[in-house]
């Protein structure tokens, strides 16, 4: 039986609910918030799961991977401090949340996942959503997308032991890279400023629990 995808009144009013507790909990970029208040949780969400979708957790989605609690998905995307138009890319694309939530905030989405089969999902519900400006990929994302770097911004959604190298050469100078960086349980959110003559600016920001970053320039 096919899953029945709804956008009810009573799924906007908990949107509603959802996002004053993430302005509660520091978020204040209105376009991250609206964008919070516009995007279906419940779509990416397991049907068993779905009663659950606007709290403010962290589900699994299959393949060991899990969809971001909706705090941290805000809290990388304010951390972006995105401008309409910018091109980012997504290393990570899992359910497709976050890029939903990137596409909603005005950005051009370039998003890297290697698991096929999270891939695939993600691209029929974006696609029933509508989101445009949306190109995906299966791969190894800490590789990045080098075809079409360079980026204004990139996102890593999953914890890394450290920076790689190659998507801080896909940025372009001014641009950010927000990443978890830590060991395989516990990170600390980073963001990398690329300065001119490819200088950098670290920004160390709270802690945060993601699944391994798994590839060549992740873990192994």
């Amino acid at each position: 039986m096919l899953r029945k995808f709804e956008d009810a009144y009573k799924h906007k009013g908990l949107r509603n609910g959802l996002t004053d507790k993430l302005r509660l909990k520091g978020i204040k970029d209105e376009t991250v918030l609206k964008a919070i208040n516009t995007v279906p949780r419940h779509f990416f969400i397991p049907s068993e799961f779905e009663i659950h979708a606007y709290e403010d957790k962290a589900f699994p989605i299959g393949s060991g991977q899990t969809i971001s609690q909706p705090y941290t998905v805000a809290y990388q995307t304010q951390l972006l401090q995105l401008l309409v138009g910018d091109k980012v890319l997504e290393i990570g694309t899992g359910s497709g949340y976050q890029a939903s939530v990137l596409l909603a905030c005005g950005a051009n989405v370039y998003s890297i996942e290697r698991h096929a089969s999270l891939s695939k999902q993600a691209a029929t519900i974006l696609k029933l959503i509508g989101n445009q400006n949306l190109n995906l990929k299966v791969g190894d994302g800490t590789l990045g997308w080098q075809e079409h770097a360079p980026f204004n911004k990139i996102i890593v959604t999953a914890g890394a032991p450290s920076v790689p190298k190659v998507l801080f050469n896909q940025l372009i100078e001014g641009g950010f890279l927000v990443i978890p960086v830590g060991n395989d349980t516990k990170q600390k959110m980073v963001r990398i400023t690329k300065l001119a003559g490819n200088e950098i600016k670290t920004e160390i920001f709270e802690d945060f629990s993601f699944v391994p970053l798994i590839g060549e320039n992740g873990w192994q």
